[in-house]
């Protein structure tokens, strides 16, 4: 019968071994996944946050100028045009100086020549038309153009200049598509060998009007 005492007693001892060994289990396994979890959840929080922060500063920053950027050069070049024409402090384009070769070449496609030319006692359409016509027409190309005044003795008569940049002031004869020279005290028709006329053209004074 001891033997039979003894093995209830072992088993009796072993029970209380397993039990106290799952009770321990639970409590590690607990205590475990508690630490675990929160330092897992700090480090986790603490690097996801750290690089989610840089990565959307990075690129938010980026798109937000890219569009604040764009919107605002559309927006204030917008309006800066519009307040610059509507306060008249310009046409809405810049003139500049040409080349010789641009100047020869506007001169002779233009066909302000081509105008008839008609003069009764307050003048229809004479050498002053020619020159306005020929300023303005440079003027929608872009071009600087000068109106040019000759006084002369008695009377005067009107050209048209460019001050071009690889050739500095050139002067044209609006009503023959010529180049012409100017020499103060000469002749201007026999400068350029025109007819001369029915006056005194030699030049006393040349204005260029821009």
């Amino acid at each position: 019968m001891k033997w039979i005492k003894r093995i209830f007693i072992s088993i009796g001892i072993l029970g209380l071994i397993c039990l106290g060994g799952y009770i321990v289990y639970n409590v590690a396994y607990a205590i475990g996944e508690a630490g675990g979890y929160d330092k897992g959840y700090s480090a986790g929080q603490k690097v996801g946050y750290s690089l989610g922060k840089t990565d959307g500063y990075s690129l938010g920053k980026q798109d937000g100028y890219s569009e604040g950027y764009d919107l605002g050069k559309a927006t204030g070049y917008e309006q800066g045009y519009d307040e610059g024409v509507g306060a008249s402090l310009g046409h809405g384009y810049t003139l500049r100086d040409p080349t010789y070769k641009e100047a020869v070449t506007f001169f002779r496609q233009d066909k302000t020549d081509e105008n008839e030319f008609v003069e009764d006692t307050y003048g229809v359409y004479v050498c002053s038309h020619f020159a306005r016509d020929i300023c303005n027409n440079a003027e929608k190309n872009g071009f600087r153009c000068a109106f040019v005044s000759l006084r002369y003795s008695d009377g005067g008569h009107s050209i048209i200049a460019f001050d071009t940049i690889d050739r500095g002031l050139i002067f044209f004869e609006p009503q023959f598509d010529d180049e012409v020279k100017l020499i103060m005290n000469q002749s201007y028709s026999q400068l350029n060998n025109y007819q001369s006329p029915d006056y005194d053209d030699t030049i006393e004074d040349i204005l260029v009007i821009w």
